[in-house]
C-alpha cells in the first residue's frame, strides 16, 4: 500500500483505477466486494486506506483508490435521461454566470449532472421535471456526490415548464428541453429584469426557433455557441491530436431579459 492520503470511510464514493486507466465507481460498504475479471477486492480492505493507496486484487491486479471528481462521477453515475456532459457544463457555468446565492429555475433536470455543478457553486435550485423516476434519480445523485445537506437547496417538482413557472424573482432560467421557446412567455415574468436565460439544445433548428422567439420576446445580448473537445496524444516524441474527439453534443444559447 502506498503512502496514505485522506482516510476513506464507510459510505464514501471511491474510484478504482486499474493499470490500463479504466475507472470503476463504487460506494464503500462493509462486507461488500468489488469483482472484476482480475479477481476481487474487499471493501473492508479499502475502508481505512488512504486516498491514493494502491491495493491488489485476489489475482494480483493493482488498483489505485481515488475520490472521484465531479466530472468522473457524472460519466459513471446512474442515469436514465441523457446527461449534459462535463465539456458543456463548464461553459454553462460561465455563460450563465452561476455563483453563490443565485436563485435558479432549472427545467429538465434529467439525472442531475448540471444540477450538481450549479449546487456546488452555491446556488438554490427550483427544478422542474416531467418524469418522477428522473426527478428521484437526480436527487439521489445529488445526495450521493454532494451529501444530503445539498438537497436543502434543491427543490424538484413534477411540473411542465411549458405550462408556467411559479415565482417572479429568479436570477437564472436554465433549460434542457426540446422546445425552449415555449417557456419564454413564462420566463419573461419569472426572471428578474437584466438576468439570464440559457438553453441547451442538440439541434441547430431548435437554436434558430429559440433565437427567433427571444427576439420577439425582447431578450437582448443573445449568444449561441457549441463546445468542441479535442484531446492530444503525447508519448515521447510522438505528439498528435487524438484520433477520437468529443465533437458535437449540443448548442448553448444565452440571452438577458430587458426591462
Amino acid at each position: 500500500m502506498s503512502a496514505p492520503g485522506s482516510m476513506l470511510s464507510e459510505g464514501d464514493l471511491v474510484l478504482l483505477l486499474d493499470s490500463k486507466a479504466r475507472r470503476y465507481l463504487l460506494t464503500l460498504q462493509p462486507g461488500k466486494e468489488f469483482h472484476s475479471h482480475a479477481g476481487y477486492i474487499s471493501h473492508d480492505e479499502i475502508i481505512g486506506a488512504g486516498e491514493g493507496a494502491t491495493l491488489r486484487s485476489t489475482r494480483g491486479a493493482t488498483y489505485t483508490v481515488l475520490r472521484p471528481t465531479l466530472s468522473e462521477f457524472i460519466l459513471k453515475m446512474p442515469r436514465g435521461a441523457q446527461v449534459i456532459y462535463p465539456k458543456d457544463i463548464g461553459p454553462i457555468l460561465m455563460m450563465a454566470d452561476i455563483g453563490p446565492g443565485l436563485k435558479v429555475l432549472e427545467s429538465g433536470v434529467g439525472s442531475g449532472a448540471l444540477s450538481m455543478a450549479m449546487l456546488r457553486c452555491g446556488v438554490n435550485i427550483t427544478g422542474y421535471e416531467l418524469r418522477e423516476e428522473f426527478a428521484q434519480r437526480a436527487k439521489d445523485n445529488v445526495a450521493k456526490f454532494l451529501g444530503a445537506d445539498a438537497l436543502e437547496r434543491y427543490d424538484v417538482h413534477l411540473r411542465d415548464c411549458y405550462e408556467g413557472i411559479d415565482g417572479d424573482d429568479f436570477d437564472r432560467v436554465i433549460l434542457d428541453l426540446p422546445e425552449p421557446w415555449n417557456v419564454l412567455p413564462h420566463a419573461t415574468t419569472a426572471l428578474r429584469p437584466g438576468e439570464l436565460i440559457l438553453s441547451y439544445s442538440p439541434s441547430l433548428v431548435q437554436v434558430m426557433q429559440f433565437r427567433d422567439a427571444l427576439d420577439k420576446a425582447g431578450f437582448i445580448l443573445q449568444e449561441s455557441l457549441e463546445v468542441l473537445n479535442r484531446g492530444w496524444y503525447l508519448e515521447g516524441a510522438a505528439v498528435r491530436p487524438d484520433h477520437r474527439m468529443v465533437a458535437h453534443t449540443g448548442f448553448l444559447t444565452t440571452a438577458r431579459r430587458s426591462s
